[in-house]
């Protein structure tokens, strides 16, 4: 089996993990996934949920524990990284991307990660924050 592309947006916040965190809690609001009850912190800590994620995930920011920094290029996910100036750039030449253009970025799959990792970076309109966007590959 081969990984499954996601995506979403989220409203902007400063702190990248901050958003991430309420990008989480919101998703596992719309659905537990069959684990009625628990918070992202828990299920991270329940085997089951590791089997879950591993095997299928969620296809959403649950698949991913937490947030790494920018520069780190581990590749033993499963983790939430956002993109270096560098990589934004490669598709946002202003390095301020908006919706749009990540959106297109996306449709050439020049920006998906590796299996069991997630991405995310700031978007844009009319020069100015208003949304993250995140994405990523499931792990099975």
């Amino acid at each position: 089996m081969g990984g499954d592309c996601w995506t979403r947006t989220g409203p902007y916040r400063p702190d990248l993990a901050a958003a991430f965190r309420q990008a989480q809690e919101e998703q596992l609001a719309q659905d537990d996934h069959g684990f009625p009850g628990m918070t992202v912190e828990e299920l991270w800590r329940d085997p089951e949920w590791h089997e879950y994620i591993f095997t299928g995930g969620t296809g959403t920011v649950l698949d991913q524990p937490s947030m790494i920094d920018a520069a780190d290029r581990s590749n033993d996910g499963p983790y939430m990284r956002p993109l270096t100036v560098e990589e934004i750039r490669a598709f946002a030449p202003d390095g301020r991307p908006t919706v749009e253009g990540w959106e297109a970025a996306l449709e050439d799959d020049r920006l998906f990660p590796d299996r069991a990792q997630g991405r995310c970076t700031v978007l844009y309109t009319d020069g100015e924050p208003t949304h993250i966007g995140y994405w990523g590959v499931t792990a099975d």
